[in-house]
Formats: C-alpha cells, sequence, structure tokens
C-alpha cells in the first residue's frame, strides 16, 4: 500500500472521529444532564423539585445531608453520600431540594445528574468538571447493580478518583434501594460458588463502604402520611376538611397497597386536580 493510500484512510478515520466536546457554559444554569454519544452537558432550566419543608419523616436525613452539602459549598470538606430503604420516601426528592436551598443561601453550586448506564464515562465527566471553578454535586438516582454488571466498577472513579484522586470540586450523591447496591441473591451466590467466599463479595460489598455518609429511608407512618399531604395542601391553596381528607387519603393508600411519600404526592395531585388547582 503506497503512501497516498495510507494517508487517505488516516484522513477518513480522522473525519469519523467525533469532535472534542466544547467547555460547556456553567453560567447558563444550575443544573445539567450527562449525555454521551457525543458527551455534552444539557442545561435544565426549571428543575422538578419540592421544596425542603414539605419533605416530612425525614428529619434527621435532611439536616445530615443539607449540612454536608453547605460544608462542600464553601469549600470544606464533605463527603460523599448515598441515600438508601424505602421506595417513594423522597430520596431524590431530597438531593434536589438540598441543592435548592444552599442556592437560596446564596452559596454557588451546580448539581449534574448521571445515568447508571453511563457511569462508563464517568472519567471524561470528571476531566471536564476538574478543570471548572465552579463546584458540583454529582448525582445518580436509583443506583444498583445487577449480575455480571460491571458498572460499579466505573463508579471507584468517583469514590476514589484513581491515582488522580477525585477532583475536590466534586461530590458524589446516589439514591438506592437496596444498601449495599446489589440484590442478595447475587452476594449469596458468589459467596457459595467461590473457593474465598469473603474475597469473593469483598470488592462489590465494599463499594457501598466508599460513600461517607449512609443516609437511611424507612416507611412512614399514617401520621407522617396524613402530615405529608396537609403540607402539599398548605403550599398549593387546597382547602379540604380534615374528615374529607383522612377518609379520602386512608382509602387512596389501601388502593395502592403501600404508604409512602410518593403515595401521598399522587393522591394531592388527584386532589387537586379536582378542586381545579394548578400546581405549576
Amino acid at each position: 500500500m503506497n503512501d497516498a493510500a495510507l494517508e487517505r484512510i488516516a484522513e477518513a478515520l480522522e473525519r469519523l472521529r467525533p469532535a472534542p466536546m466544547a467547555a460547556p457554559d456553567f453560567a447558563a444554569a444550575e443544573a445539567f444532564v450527562w449525555h454521551v454519544g457525543p458527551d455534552r452537558l444539557a442545561p435544565v432550566a426549571k428543575v422538578n423539585r419540592v421544596d425542603l419543608s414539605l419533605l416530612v419523616g425525614v428529619n434527621r436525613s435532611r439536616d445530615t445531608l443539607l449540612e454536608n452539602t453547605l460544608q462542600f459549598a464553601r469549600g470544606l470538606p464533605a463527603n460523599n453520600a448515598l441515600l438508601w430503604g424505602a421506595r417513594g420516601m423522597g430520596k431524590s426528592s431530597l438531593v434536589k431540594a438540598v441543592h435548592a436551598e444552599v442556592l437560596r443561601q446564596g452559596l454557588p453550586l451546580k448539581i449534574v445528574e448521571v445515568q447508571r448506564e453511563d457511569l462508563p464515562s464517568i472519567g471524561r465527566l470528571l476531566n471536564i468538571l476538574r478543570e471548572a471553578e465552579a463546584r458540583f454535586i454529582l448525582f445518580c438516582d436509583d443506583l444498583s447493580f445487577s449480575h455480571d454488571d460491571q458498572h460499579y466498577k466505573s463508579l471507584k472513579a468517583v469514590l476514589d478518583g484513581g491515582i488522580e484522586g477525585r477532583p475536590e470540586n466534586v461530590v458524589f450523591y446516589a439514591t438506592s434501594n437496596r444498601r449495599h447496591l446489589m440484590p442478595r441473591d447475587m452476594i449469596e451466590n458468589e459467596r457459595a460458588s467461590a473457593i474465598s467466599p469473603s474475597e469473593a463479595t469483598e470488592e462489590k460489598v465494599s463499594l457501598s463502604d466508599r460513600f461517607g455518609l449512609w443516609l437511611g429511608f424507612h416507611p412512614c407512618t399514617q401520621d407522617e402520611y396524613l402530615d405529608m399531604i396537609r403540607g402539599y395542601c398548605a403550599e398549593y391553596g387546597v382547602e379540604i376538611d380534615e374528615e374529607t381528607l383522612w377518609a379520602e387519603a386512608i382509602e387512596w393508600q389501601a388502593t395502592r397497597g403501600s404508604r409512602s411519600g410518593r403515595v401521598a404526592w399522587q393522591y394531592f395531585t388527584d386532589l387537586a386536580g379536582r378542586r381545579g388547582v394548578s400546581l405549576s
């Protein structure tokens, strides 16, 4: 093959290579979503969240996460946080509400949402954020790993940072229904089939140990469930007498077979619609 042919092949390969990502304008928004193929940080004009005061039954987790985030926003040491536990109890809502509260207090802080399936690209994202002047919460909602899932290895780049270390201006918050981020049967199967059971699962189980904060969320009581709905009614100006609220809300949770903050919001959404009250 002559030199001219090699040069044409090289030029064709160069054209196929994706262009490097342009430096994002972090002043464009307070929140971003990370996308791959091609890599880009998409600004979010309006974050879907509720006010911190409307989150009921999570006082200890709320105070702990808020203090950790305020420390980070002020340039002080802060921990990565894993919010784990019952479905629908406000784990992701708390992360977004805490971010809003930090902004309300006048501290500059960005939040970047990353999908679990995009974790293999996390190193490229960290390189972008490392060069920025802003400080970032890297947020992954509903984080968990299934059988033969190797994405957990990419997460170590955020939690440990490898040889470079985690960027000083980045902290990682994740939510999960599982404290150890993987199914119990996956752990037990590996222990049963391994020559050294303790070593076989140590790498995966110890992943959650790399979070400095573990914040547990547990099913709410009936009183907390009703208080959530009362708080929404007061916030959005929906009027309803106590007897009707109690009867309807209890029936709603019975038909759903569960009681949580999510169920409370779903009942309130139905109530607001029936009363002609807009939530936008």
